[in-house]
């Protein structure tokens, strides 16, 4: 069974910053895309950054680009965001996906374009 459980989240003051972890188990995910989302209340479900297996690729929403760095170690089977510079509109539940479905290859900022999801991490930044 495919679990991905995520880690890091918590309360941070705007300008402080966060490392969320995402641990892939059930599978290796060292040959495939793995992301990035987040959904905040009343919202939908947003791409956030996504890296390929194969060169590291990256890949970010224009709202985080030079703030969030996602990263990945596939010997642990595990990807990584690192947010910086947090600001109160970054709070959300944040959520790890991976295994693209046929043809997200194409489309890896759409979140139908996976196949796992994990439970999400609170992410809360206070003016």
């Amino acid at each position: 069974q495919v679990q991905l459980v995520e880690s890091g989240g918590g309360l941070v003051q705007a300008g402080g910053s966060l490392r969320l972890s995402c641990a892939a188990s059930g599978r290796a995910f060292s040959r495939d895309t793995m992301g990035w989302f987040r959904q905040a209340p009343g919202k939908e479900r947003e791409f956030v950054a996504r890296i390929t297996w194969n060169f590291g690729s990256t890949g970010y929403a224009d709202s985080v680009k030079g703030r969030f760095t996602i990263s990945r170690d596939n010997a642990k089977n595990t990807v990584y965001l690192q947010m910086n510079s947090l600001k109160p509109e970054d709070t959300a539940v944040y959520y790890c996906a991976a295994g693209l479905r046929p043809g997200g290859w194409s489309t890896p900022w759409r979140s139908d374009a996976y196949e796992y999801w994990g439970q999400g991490t609170q992410v809360t930044v206070s003016s």
